[in-house]
């Protein structure tokens, strides 16, 4: 594959040589059927992003999962760039954790790249009685070629922001992460960074809250996280929690900057449309300040008098130059220059759907930064249901990679005819000089299409590995 190195393990030895690797030809989404109207489940779809391929733009395989109702959301692999000098390891197992059903597919991704097949299921059971856990999230490969993956809940659907621990060969379960009585109220995404002896974990909510809808009254009923957890990379114990406030609600991506002795990042406060800089002060503890604040616009005709922009993804370009994130409800997709960690200023922006379209049922009343609503996005005769969601930025950092499905029961209650339409996936061009995003007329992966019908595709991964899913050591 094309993350092998010759005499070395996988990935690349630093985040600047993963800019140099090759483009990708191929991506990986998991497609996502709960919530909708087909009866089928789950699938991971291989998609050819190859401009001189005579199947570009097209998904060349599918592979359903055995089970319903899994809401496959995330994937990691069973070795990153964390592994690169250990030539024993290979990246060739996805790894696919279903937020809802609790199992965890293994995918063999090594023997027939643009056709994975299923290596081995864990079972939620497994989960339950050997971690007390459940509601998988992020996956990522540690250093000792064990996997480890961040989950939201317990069994009975409260929050528990714990961690399951696999073996990175027979893919059992081994235990937790964490020490006994040590797990977060909430959890969601994590990212560590050793040199640091340190990992950060964020927090979403209580999966038996979220799991159908979401209700503004679940987050004042404390249902709902707005912290960081700072846990001791070495003893596994949490050793410190930042608080971010009403400002930091339902914090979801966390990204350290990929230089590996860096000891700042980021983390997407999705309620508020806000992001936080977190980062090592001179005593040795963490701390962390809001940088961002998207306003809410005034509007009739939505549920609330005030719209968020709600952001959901973010990450960072390889060089540490760039940050970009996404507004679920306002519909657009941002780029910043973050030279200066602390100041970053807005390069880039370009709208892909939303809920403020100006031929929509939402009058935006009051707008500090728009002087008008922005016009319905049509890429190759498609008008682009729901709005721009997961990222995934080339290793050059010169596209970015957007799917419209958040997640199926908030894709439902907050842009309906997605669940009739299907997602898209689009592609951005990004100026990397001086910064700036437009999209790719000619680039669009119609999830409507889908032979079992219309499908939610989710994260976008490469087979090479990229800028949120490999880690340095």
């Amino acid at each position: 594959m094309a993350s092998n190195c010759s005499g070395c393990g996988p990935g690349y030895k630093s985040p600047l040589d993963a800019m140099n690797g090759p483009r990708e030809k191929i991506v990986y989404l998991p497609c996502i059927y709960r919530n909708t109207e087909n009866r089928k489940p789950d699938y991971l779809a291989t998609v050819d992003v190859d401009p001189k391929s005579a199947t570009y733009c097209k998904v060349i395989h599918r592979l359903p999962m055995p089970n319903m109702n899994d809401e496959l959301h995330h994937s990691g692999w069973n070795a990153c760039s964390s592994c690169y000098g250990d030539t024993s390891k290979k990246r060739n197992r996805l790894i696919l954790p279903s937020l809802i059903s609790s199992r965890i597919y293994i995918i063999d991704v090594g023997t027939d790249s643009r056709a994975p097949r299923l290596h081995k299921t864990v079972e939620p059971v497994e989960m339950f009685w050997k971690c007390g856990l459940a509601n998988p999230h992020t996956s990522h490969c540690l250093g000792s070629g064990q996997i480890m993956i961040s989950t939201l809940g317990d069994p009975l659907g409260n929050g528990k922001g714990g961690f399951v621990l696999l073996d990175g060969e027979t893919f059992e379960i081994t235990g937790n992460w964490e020490l006994p009585g040590e797990a977060a109220p909430f959890g969601y995404d994590f990212w560590y960074q050793p040199r640091h002896n340190v990992m950060m974990s964020t927090e979403w909510g209580a999966p038996k809250v979220l799991a159908n809808g979401f209700n503004p009254a679940d987050v004042k009923a404390g249902h709902y996280g707005q912290r960081i957890h700072v846990w001791d990379w070495t003893t596994h114990k949490c050793v410190q929690t930042l608080d971010l406030g009403e400002e930091g609600a339902i914090p979801l991506e966390i990204r350290f900057l990929h230089d590996p002795a860096a000891a700042e990042g980021y983390v997407g406060c999705a309620l508020q449309g806000t992001v936080f800089h977190f980062s090592k002060t001179l005593k040795g503890d963490w701390t962390a300040e809001r940088i961002i604040k998207v306003p809410t616009k005034k509007v009739v005709g939505w549920i609330l008098p005030e719209m968020p922009s709600l952001i959901t993804d973010i990450l960072i370009s390889l060089d540490d130059r760039f940050l970009y994130f996404s507004n679920w409800l306002h519909g657009d997709i941002r780029q910043y220059d973050i030279t200066d960690k602390r100041n970053p200023h807005m390069v880039g922006q370009v709208f892909l759907g939303g809920s403020i379209q100006n031929d929509g049922p939402v009058k935006v009343l009051e707008d500090k930064e728009l002087n008008r609503q922005p016009s319905p996005r049509i890429v190759k005769g498609k008008r682009i249901p729901g709005s721009p969601q997961m990222l995934q930025l080339s290793l050059d950092g010169k596209r970015l990679y957007v799917t419209t499905s958040l997640y199926s029961a908030w894709d439902k209650q907050f842009y309906p005819e997605l669940i009739k339409q299907g997602s898209v996936m689009l592609q951005i061009d990004v100026d990397t000089t001086k910064g700036g995003l437009k999209v790719n007329e000619n680039f669009l992966v119609d999830f409507g299409e889908e032979p079992e019908g219309p499908a939610l595709a989710h994260e976008v991964r490469y087979p090479g590995g990229d800028c949120t899913s490999d880690i340095w050591l």
